[in-house]
């Protein structure tokens, strides 16, 4: 008669589950019959079994299948620890690797197509799903946060940071506009002021007025000029009433030419504006501790771009190559004279050369130097647009 299991609540059945609590060893554990053994022996027993041979026919028949399926499995499981837990912070792979494996009942790595933990961060680095580098202590990895509502957050973020300095800086030229205005129509004082002092106090003061006088006084209209706060609520008036006022030569109304020109680099600053701005061929600055302290802050040039979003760079000191997002990068603004590439807007992808730097809007002057618009100043081009051509 054979040997039947513990009645529940029995002295055995309390050691039974002792024994069970908790992580045994990874070698006698059975994936595709998801059991695990407590020993050698009692791992053999369950080879030897009917169930466990069936299991292993089924596996024989398709074993890519069920190796993906489990390597998929493995991997959700990973990512979301990474991704819920971590966030985009660099984190060492082992680290969450054994948050992973705390729960007794996950899936198991050697079922799945990856034979080490450094394999598998290899692959995901490859796989553009973190950014993975290897160090002293291990490997350390950062997830790429993809989430469409995420980007969507960030991209609608930086539009309203960059409408808000579009009209702070409208209004600050408007200022400065009518501080130059009132300058030039204040009239120089010919002689100096003295206090008003009377001789004598006893004298009269006598005011003859010819009433029948039918001179002509000449009277000119005064211009009152708008107040700031007007400006900002009727941006469109302003910009009429810049390009064209009657009567001052330092304005001039633009023709049907230019009006098409400008219309045309609109249309072009639309179409060619995009949320990834990566080139072969610039230089970039590394601004993510998220790769080592001792990466932060180091210029590379960008050998490769893979996927719009993601470059195989060369650090320009040590000569160190890595794969790093475009988050964790910046550009690079150059002297004045020297040449830079257009990476964004209107004029993406030609080269120009640099001929003034404002820092305090941020901002550059670019001579355009080739294409069909060869020699073209254009104005105002933000940083993040324009780098440094190796």
């Amino acid at each position: 008669m054979g040997k039947g299991k513990a009645e529940v609540g029995t002295p055995k059945y309390l050691a039974n589950k002792m024994k069970a609590k908790g992580l045994q060893k990874l070698r006698w554990y059975c994936q595709m019959c998801q059991k695990q053994c407590r020993d050698e022996n009692g791992f053999k027993c369950h080879t030897m079994s009917e169930s466990h041979q069936r299991q292993i026919l089924l596996f024989a028949d398709n074993a890519g299948k069920f190796i993906d399926s489990f390597s998929s499995e493995f991997m959700t499981g990973y990512m979301q620890i990474l991704r819920r837990q971590f966030g985009t912070k660099r984190v060492a792979a082992n680290k969450v690797y054994q948050e992973y494996i705390a729960d007794r009942h996950h899936l198991h790595m050697n079922a799945t197509k990856w034979h080490s933990l450094s394999e598998f961060v290899k692959y995901l680095g490859r796989a553009g799903h973190c950014v993975v580098d290897e160090t002293e202590k291990g490997w350390f990895i950062s997830y790429i946060d993809r989430d469409p509502e995420t980007l969507a957050m960030q991209e609608k973020m930086a539009k309203k940071e960059k409408m808000d300095k579009d009209d702070a800086e409208r209004l600050a030229e408007f200022i400065d506009e009518q501080v130059k205005r009132g300058k030039k129509e204040e009239p120089e004082p010919s002689s100096s002021y003295t206090e008003l002092k009377r001789d004598n106090e006893e004298d009269t003061i006598k005011i003859d007025l010819k009433l029948g006088s039918t001179k002509s006084v000449d009277t000119k209209p005064i211009k009152l000029e708008k107040r700031p706060l007007e400006a900002v609520s009727r941006t469109s008036e302003f910009k009429k009433e810049k390009k064209f006022k009657p009567g001052s030569s330092e304005f001039k109304k633009p023709s049907a030419l230019e009006e098409l020109i400008r219309e045309e680099e609109i249309k072009k600053e639309k179409s060619n504006r995009k949320d990834y701005w990566l080139a072969e061929g610039i230089v970039v600055k590394l601004v993510s501790k998220s790769l080592g302290e001792k990466y932060y802050k180091e210029k590379g040039v960008v050998l490769e771009v893979i996927d719009r979003y993601r470059a195989k760079i060369r650090l320009l000191e040590t000569g160190d190559k890595l794969k790093v997002d475009q988050a964790h990068l910046e550009t690079v603004i150059p002297s004045t004279g020297k040449k830079v590439l257009v990476l964004n807007g209107g004029y993406r992808g030609s080269t120009a050369t640099l001929k003034e730097i404002d820092t305090d809007n941020f901002c550059v002057t670019i001579e355009i130097a080739s294409g069909p618009l060869k020699g073209r100043v254009v104005n105002n081009v933000q940083y993040e647009d324009i780098s440094k051509l190796f």
